[in-house]
This record gives C-alpha cells, structure tokens and sequence, in this order.
C-alpha cells in the first residue's frame, strides 16, 4: 500500500479516536434515530411463511434512553430500515445484526453504526431485520439466508433511486448476523427460494464482507445457542459440516474483513481463525484484525482501549475493495462529493 495511504488511514483513525468523548456525549439522551424508509423485504407473504401466524414484538432492554438496546423476534414480515446519510459516497452497506438466530438487535449492531458508517463515512446503511429460524417458517435453516440474498438483490435494484452503486454494495455482520453474512458471501449463488419478481434475477453476491465477531463454526467452536436455533437439536454430521461457514469458501467468496477478540468467551475466537485460514487457502484476499481483550458483543458503543478505531480502519478497507467511478478531481477511489 503506498506510504501516502497509509499515512491518511493513520491520521484518520487518530481523528476517529480523538473525536470519540465527544460523538458520545453529543448522543446522550438522544432516542434512536428514525430511519429514511422501512422497505418490505417480500412482497406479500414470504416464501416458507404461509400460514404462519407469528406475533412481532419490540423488547426495550435498556433503561438508559441515550444507550437504547432494543430487540425483534416474531419476525414474519422481514423489513429494511434504510438510513442515508446527509453527504452519501455511493456505497452501500446491508447490515445483518446479531442475536443468537432467536432475536434481531436493533440498536447496538443497528442505530449505533450510524455515526461512523454513515454520518462521517457516507455509506446509505440497510438494516435487515430477517426472520429467525425458531418460529415456525419452513425450509427454516435457509429462512435468514433468502431473507439476505432478497435484500441484496432488492438493495440492487433501487439502487438508482438511493444515489448508490450496485456494484459497490457490501455486507456487514455481528456475531449470529455474522454467520449469515458469510453464509451470504459464500451461499450467494444458491437457489434457497423461489423468484417472486424482477429483483430476483439480480445477482445476490456482495462485493465484499465485513464479520465482526462472527459466529462461523456449527462444530466445536459453535456457539450452543446459534447452533441450536439454526440446526435443532441434535444436527447431524451433514448439518453441521454444510452450515460451518469455513466448508463454503471457495474461489466466488467476495473479500473479507475480520474482526476478532481473543478473550470473547462467547463465540470462540476460532471462528475468525478457521474461517481466515479458509479464506487463505483459497486465495481470497482478507484482512483480519484480532484485538486481545473486548469480550462479545462490543460493537460500536461497547468498544474500549483501541478497539474504538475499528469503524475507521473497516470504512478505510471498504473504500479500497469498493471502488467507485473515476469523477473529476476525485482521488483514491472517492467520487467527488455533492
């Protein structure tokens, strides 16, 4: 990487880290920010959900209103909640977050991203709230991964009308979100559901793929939760080999970027480790970034020592795998802005 490049990453997550005190206490007793639009994810009933009479709830688990934490389970409308920022870039995020395949959290993996993925960073972030395969849909081990390769595809197809790039949309996820991340980046191209209209012959594979303490083995370094809500039970030795992320790397999986704690106790730091060294064998660019303490769950507001410069250096890594069109005066990849 050429030494000027460096130095801006350098200069930039410094900024990030100086700036942090301040972002925090500018948010505090603020509620969660509306999104610019909640999209249906299906339309009409979702494949694999006829009949299915599931109750949503919302569940506040925070008594601080500055950090909410809210969560959605009952999930049987999939949704997008789209956020486009005041100056976008041209990029795309879809956010998957975390919960264990039994919950969607909304804030912390979801609203919580919104100052550095999108207030300074200027990426148009859809947050998927996808359905949960404990509640009843069928085919209910592949029911978050068509409600992910749906949302690419629809993101895809109204990109025009967000100001984004198709080919510049990536996928971000946290922990469970993780584990349907990389089974997007590496299931992309697998039929899970059956076309409902035009979206769906645009193609589901992201750019690019930014897990973030993701759960990826369904063998000994599951999580027992994810595990169970995913496969059931008592999977058997197929199950558990089809659905551990690392057994699906192959030469069409987008580049990745890791981020682990080595002390999460979890969702095993092996996770990130047999899925990097699937990535390395074959031949997938990567970057993996492994932090010696921050648990589980940290996400943006949890973060501490320098854990808080990951936002900086993942948004540096997707500018650099999710070129834009050369516009004039741009440099490195950036457009010019409006």
């Amino acid at each position: 990487m050429p030494i000027r490049r460096l130095r801006h990453r350098f200069r930039a997550a410094l900024v990030a880290l100086s700036l942090l005190p301040a972002a925090v206490a500018a948010d505090a007793g603020a509620a969660p920010p509306a999104p610019d639009r909640q999209i249906p994810l299906w339309p009409g009933t979702p494949p694999g959900s006829e009949g299915l009479d599931l109750p949503q709830r919302i569940v506040e688990r925070s008594s601080d209103p500055a950090l909410p934490d809210r969560y959605v389970d009952g999930v049987a409308r999939p949704w997008l909640d789209v956020y486009r920022p005041a100056r976008p870039d041209g990029r795309a995020l879809l956010v998957l977050p975390g919960g264990g395949y039994q919950r969607v959290v909304l804030d912390k993996e979801g609203t919580a991203l919104l100052p550095a993925f999108a207030g300074q960073a200027g990426l148009t972030l859809f947050v998927l709230q996808y359905r949960l395969p404990g509640e009843g849909h069928a085919n209910a081990r592949d029911v978050p991964l068509a409600d992910a390769q749906r949302a690419m595809r629809l993101v895809r197809s109204q990109a025009r009308e967000w100001g984004i790039d198709p080919a510049s949309v990536g996928v971000m996820g946290f922990s469970a979100g993780g584990h349907l991340a990389a089974s997007l980046a590496t299931r992309h191209h697998e039929r899970v559901y059956a076309p409902v209209d035009d979206a769906d012959g645009l193609d589901a594979r992201p750019a690019y793929a930014v897990l973030v303490y993701p759960v990826i083995d369904m063998g000994a370094h599951a999580h027992p939760g994810s595990r169970q809500k995913l496969l059931g039970d008592a999977p058997d030795a197929d199950a558990v080999r089809m659905y551990s992320a690392q057994n699906r790397v192959d030469a069409h999986t987008p580049p990745v970027f890791l981020l682990h704690a080595q002390d999460d106790d979890v969702v095993p730091v092996e996770n990130s480790l047999l899925f990097e060294a699937a990535l390395r064998a074959a031949g997938i660019e990567h970057e993996t970034h492994l932090y010696a303490k921050g648990g589980h769950g940290f996400g943006v507001r949890g973060a501490h020592g320098t854990l808080p410069l990951w936002p900086t250096l993942a948004v540096e890594w997707i500018r650099a795998h999710a070129p834009l069109p050369a516009a004039p005066g741009a440099t490195d990849n950036e457009p010019a802005r409006e």
